[in-house]
């Protein structure tokens, strides 16, 4: 039985294991490293909207300056709009780890990766599949590979659950993906 948000469960028939499939250690996301990686994606996504606060204040400098109009609310409005906004973020994020339905994002899985899907199992008997075409984008960084599947969904897999060998055909399998180079 495979099992889904809310606690509702589905049987699911497992297709036979790959004996050329890489077999990871039963790892588990953190919710601190979930809320991190989210930030992350939230930086990386909305990186542009930085300089809207920053032309504020830039025509404000050039309005002080030129004894225009002179004030200086607008840097605690900004100040306070951009770490409101950093926090509400930091606030979701946060709450999905304390939710029941997403409870399931922190259950220890092992995986077993190949060239056609990325089975997820908790058990010999219980798990899920999914396709490498769910896959939107991927990245390896210093301590793990992140394979993204839309906002903020994603599998973090850390090094350390896989073999050296297993790493290298890791490596492989991305390349041919086309999400590493």
């Amino acid at each position: 039985m495979a099992k889904m948000y809310g606690g509702q469960q589905r049987a699911q028939m497992q297709a036979p294991s790959n004996p050329l499939a890489i077999k990871t250690k039963k790892y588990g996301l953190e919710k601190n490293k979930y809320v991190g990686l989210c930030m992350r994606q939230l930086f990386s996504n909305q990186w542009k909207w930085a300089f809207l606060p920053l032309a504020f204040v830039g025509l404000n400098v050039f309005l002080n300056l030129s004894g225009t109009y002179k004030n200086y609310w607008i840097y605690i409005f900004l100040a306070i709009g951009v770490v409101g906004y950093i926090l509400f973020w930091l606030i979701q994020f946060t709450g999905i780890t304390q939710l029941a339905q997403y409870k399931q994002l922190f259950d220890k899985y092992r995986y077993e990766i190949d060239s056609r899907q990325i089975f997820m199992k908790i058990s010999e008997k219980e798990g899920g599949m999914l396709k490498w075409d769910m896959i939107l984008s991927a990245y390896k960084d210093k301590q793990a590979y992140v394979l993204e599947m839309g906002k903020y969904q994603f599998l973090y897999l850390p090094f350390s659950i896989f073999s050296e060998n297993d790493r290298k055909l890791m490596d492989k399998i991305m390349r041919d993906k086309g999400f590493i180079a």
